[in-house]
């Protein structure tokens, strides 16, 4: 009877395992249709921004693996609206051979960015990408917690958390600067708990973590799948016919003077915004600006990024926009304390081997960003656009 029991059991273990064959075929067929035409809509999706390519990374991925799209990584300014010289419409039809995929939303920093960045790992080895680099993130000693969680990417910080392109000291060092901000682990029990393990860094903290590890990549794979199969729902409901190509040979000195004659959308308010309640004393506030300047966790989260990036071995691009001078002139910072905000961060980056452009020699020109904000103008953006163009093309990139 035991026998006639096992035997009788035996069909219905057969069949789960046809039916667990069959599943295993059907996600991999669905993936590979998906990754294929994430691929070849590469044209279409490259310039545009929605938050499902902000948030996950099949998109980004597909870009960064494109011969002719040049990743742009930064914050709001790549969403300013009413401005056709932003790089992502500016490069749309690949005027000189290439499109420029934008990454960023509204209060989007540095340690989102590296997050990202981090959770492509290896497709970057040798992959061109820019950065844009707000000031702001480097005049206050608070970073900004709200734009950090609009901006989080589970899937970004499981990715590179759980993945092995990063070491473990700099993953100690990024889960440290996670842990400022717990709210973006809540109701996530895995990488929680993964982080808090690699940011204290005990031995027996990384026996403990490794042992999680297997957990870690099969969270990672189910996540990947459904970053894919979100993907393909994407491109069958919301994707538009590629831009056609329209090689152009461009004149930047005259798109530039052009672009100089264009009125700024917010151009009513610069008056406003420069307007203080009494007159201020030039220079008088200094001390308060450096020692701001100096305390902000923003130098932290570039150096990470900056690791990051020589970690994976990306050829990078870093651009600044210029701090607003004339802003800063009327709430009394002088130019010599404002130098060394560029100072500093020539310092830095040169330390990573990563070309700069920070655009110091614009500090003072009102026409370059949009108030005393790190929004672009259009003749910032044109400014910017150059950079790029060089950049992808071998150029040494001018300011």
């Amino acid at each position: 009877m035991a026998r006639a029991g096992g035997n009788k059991g035996m069909p219905h273990l057969f069949s789960g395992l046809i039916a667990s064959g069959l599943a295993a075929v059907v996600l991999f067929a669905g993936r590979t249709v998906a990754v294929h035409l994430e691929h070849t809509t590469v044209p279409s999706t490259a310039p545009e921004l929605f938050r499902l390519k902000n948030q996950r990374l099949a998109f980004q991925r597909a870009a960064v693996r494109a011969p002719n799209v040049l990743p742009l990584y930064g914050t709001s300014e790549l969403i300013t609206p009413s401005i056709p010289e932003r790089a992502s419409l500016f490069f749309r039809s690949a005027p000189t051979g290439f499109q420029v995929s934008p990454v960023g939303g509204a209060g989007a920093n540095l340690l989102v960015m590296l997050q990202k960045v981090g959770a492509l790992g290896s497709d970057l080895r040798g992959k061109k990408l820019v950065i844009s680099l707000s000031p702001g993130w480097f005049l206050k000693v608070k970073s900004g917690q709200k734009g950090y969680e609009a901006n989080f990417s589970p899937m970004g910080a499981s990715k590179m958390i759980f993945d092995t392109a990063l070491n473990f000291e700099l993953k100690r060092d990024i889960a440290s600067r996670m842990l400022k901000c717990p709210s973006t682990l809540e109701g996530r029990p895995l990488l929680r708990f993964a982080v808090r393990r690699l940011a204290s860094g005990g031995w027996l903290d990384r026996i403990v973590f490794w042992a999680l590890w297997p957990a870690g990549k099969l969270q990672n794979i189910l996540l990947a799948l459904q970053d894919h199969f979100t993907a393909l729902n994407y491109i069958r409901d919301q994707i538009k016919p590629a831009p056609r190509p329209h090689p152009q040979v461009l004149d930047w000195s005259e798109l530039i003077a052009k672009a100089s004659e264009t009125r700024s959308p917010d151009a009513g308010n610069v008056k406003k915004a420069l307007t203080f309640d009494a007159p201020v004393v030039w220079g008088s506030r200094d001390t308060a600006f450096r020692s701001k300047m100096n305390a902000s966790p923003g130098w932290k989260d570039l150096e990470l990024l900056l690791r990051t990036l020589a970690r994976l071995h990306t050829r990078a691009l870093i651009l600044s926009m210029p701090i607003s001078g004339n802003f800063y002139d009327h709430a009394g910072i002088s130019r010599s304390a404002r130098e060394d905000y560029y100072t500093k961060l020539r310092a830095l980056v040169q330390r990573y081997h990563f070309p700069l452009v920070e655009f110091e020699g614009h500090d003072e020109d009102p026409a370059f960003v949009i108030r005393h904000e790190s929004h672009l103008t259009a003749k910032g953006w044109m400014y910017y656009n150059r950079a790029l163009d060089d950049f992808f093309h071998g150029r040494m990139p001018r300011s």
